[in-house]
C-alpha cells in the first residue's frame, strides 16, 4: 500500500491476533477498512503491556490531512482477539497480503474468533 492510499484508511475493525508458539506469545494488531478494502498491521511484540502502549496513527476521515495518534489500549476495547496456534497464524499473514476479499476474511475471522 503505498502513502497516498495509507491516507484514505479508515479502520473499521481492529484484530489482536495472538500468536502461541510453545509457551511464549507474540502480539499483532491488524486493522481493516471494509468500506475501502484496506488493511494495515503492526506486529512485533511478546508482551501485551508494550502493545497496549503503542500509539497508533488513526484518521477519521478519508483525505484528512491531520492524523490522530490512540494508544492501543483504547483501540483493545473494540478489537477482536484471536489466539492462534502456528499454522492459522501463516494463514492469517497469508491473507493479509491477497487481494482484499470480505468474503474470506470474514469467514477467517468467524472461525478463529472466541465469540
Amino acid at each position: 500500500m503505498n502513502q497516498r492510499q495509507r491516507q484514505k484508511i479508515i479502520p473499521s475493525t481492529w484484530v489482536i491476533a495472538v500468536k502461541q508458539n510453545g509457551g511464549r506469545d507474540y502480539y499483532a494488531l491488524y486493522a481493516i477498512d471494509w468500506k475501502r478494502g484496506g488493511r494495515m498491521s503492526w506486529e512485533g511484540w511478546d508482551r501485551l503491556e508494550d502493545l497496549l502502549q503503542f500509539h497508533i496513527p488513526v484518521r477519521r476521515k478519508a483525505g484528512s490531512r491531520k492524523s490522530a495518534s490512540q494508544p492501543a489500549a483504547k483501540i483493545a476495547k473494540k478489537a477482536l482477539y484471536l489466539h492462534l496456534d502456528e499454522t492459522r497464524y501463516e494463514a492469517l499473514e497469508q491473507l493479509f497480503y491477497q487481494p482484499f476479499s470480505k468474503r474470506t476474511w470474514r469467514l477467517f475471522i468467524r472461525e478463529n474468533s472466541l465469540i
